[in-house]
């Protein structure tokens, strides 16, 4: 029997510091990280984006998933994404998510560009709070403060918000506070 996940060759494995051994990062984000790397390899996807993070946060994240309305808009959130997990990714299939804002030069190579950007912006946010690791809050406010991210434009083929997202994290975990980039 054939496993469902395609072992990573070995140059995938030995590439770049593994985040989900990252001691920056709660156990919990450390497996959301270790989802979309999954999700990613399952896609045939060369790195993991914005968008794998965003899915793997939902799902398994309380925490993130308490930013969105229980009802309809995260339904529709799920929905998007599993369409693009089955499918509507694939037009983003061998091409690297950068906004271009700026060179961007990455530890890994596993993580797009901004995926890898969110990570370390996600890690600084936690750090600027107190030795507690960074958290999915923290990656979600990194990830949709980028416009140019694929999960901004996943959130708003579901009709959400960036900037309701951003004001629901300042309501709900005011001791995150407004990401800057």
């Amino acid at each position: 029997m054939q496993p469902r996940i395609p072992p990573q060759s070995l140059g995938e494995q030995a590439v770049g510091p593994r985040a989900d051994n990252d001691a920056r990062l709660t156990a919990e984000l450390a497996a959301v990280v270790s989802g979309a790397r999954r999700r990613a390899v399952r896609g045939g996807d060369r790195q993991i984006d914005t968008a794998h993070l965003l899915h793997s946060l939902v799902e398994n994240d309380p925490e993130v998933r308490s930013v969105f309305d229980d009802g309809p808009e995260i339904a529709r959130l799920l929905g998007y994404l599993v369409q693009r997990s089955i499918g509507y990714g694939l037009r983003w299939q061998g091409s690297v998510e950068d906004s271009g804002a700026v060179p961007v030069v990455t530890e890994s190579e596993t993580f797009s560009p901004l995926a890898a950007g969110a990570m370390d912006h996600a890690c600084d946010r936690a750090a600027a709070r107190g030795p507690e690791p960074a958290t999915g809050i923290d990656l979600l406010a990194a990830i949709v403060v980028d416009p140019q991210a694929r999960a901004v434009e996943v959130l708003g083929r579901a009709g959400i918000e960036t900037s309701a997202v951003l004001a629901r994290i300042e309501e709900r975990h005011p001791q995150w506070g407004r990401p800057s980039r």
